[in-house]
């Protein structure tokens, strides 16, 4: 549940974290405005598309900056071509995987699905079996792997199959969600792992 950290955050990861931390403030600035913009009257309005226009111009530069520094640094620029070689997999998710959970390709897939928070975790107690549910993790790795796993759904072919095998079997659509986005992050462990590219590794 608590896999010992491998790596230290140094100053420039802590840097490149700061900035995807700041990113995801303001992306979720966005989404708040652009709720706020469809009910607004008209003397508002105006104001809103303002600071919507000035917010989205400020995550684009911030998305400049993270690719550069992504670039700057050849261990993050070698993680970052593996990583955005698998379909569903874009700049959003590879950085925050960078910048937020070094320790991906080096543990096992039990071990980084638990520091996510992805892996089902037991809430028995004595003779009393609970449900398996998901809890805990590093949420910041966990919002952009869930919108990433969204898309992979689609136009991934492995994790299309996986997702459209759990829903033919019943399974609630939480627990497809959630399964995915576990087999996804296994995937792009191994990849990390062996330093292979997509098409280099098993798919089924």
């Amino acid at each position: 549940m608590r896999p010992r950290l491998l790596e230290s955050n140094d100053s420039a990861r802590e840097d490149l974290s700061a900035l995807e931390a700041r990113r995801r403030q303001l992306s979720e600035m966005v989404t708040s405005e652009k709720n706020r913009l469809r009910s607004a009257q008209p003397k508002v309005a105006r104001g809103i598309q303002q600071h919507l226009d000035w917010l989205e111009k400020e995550v684009k530069k911030l998305d400049k900056e993270i690719q550069a520094m992504m670039s700057s640094n050849s261990e993050w620029r070698a993680k970052d071509e593996i990583l955005r070689s698998a379909p569903g997999v874009g700049p959003v998710l590879s950085a925050a995987l960078v910048a937020d959970l070094p320790e991906l390709g080096r543990l096992d897939r039990r071990q980084v699905a638990a520091l996510v928070g992805v892996a089902p975790l037991n809430r028995d107690s004595g003779t009393l079996r609970g449900r398996r549910t998901v809890w805990g993790g590093r949420a910041s790795v966990r919002n952009v792997l869930f919108m990433a796993t969204l898309a992979a759904a689609r136009y991934n072919p492995a994790i299309r199959a996986f997702h459209s095998r759990l829903s033919a079997a019943g399974k609630p659509k939480k627990v497809v969600v959630v399964a995915c986005m576990r087999k996804f992050l296994t995937m792009l462990n191994a990849m990390l792992r062996d330093s292979v590219p997509w098409r280099a590794i098993p798919t089924h």
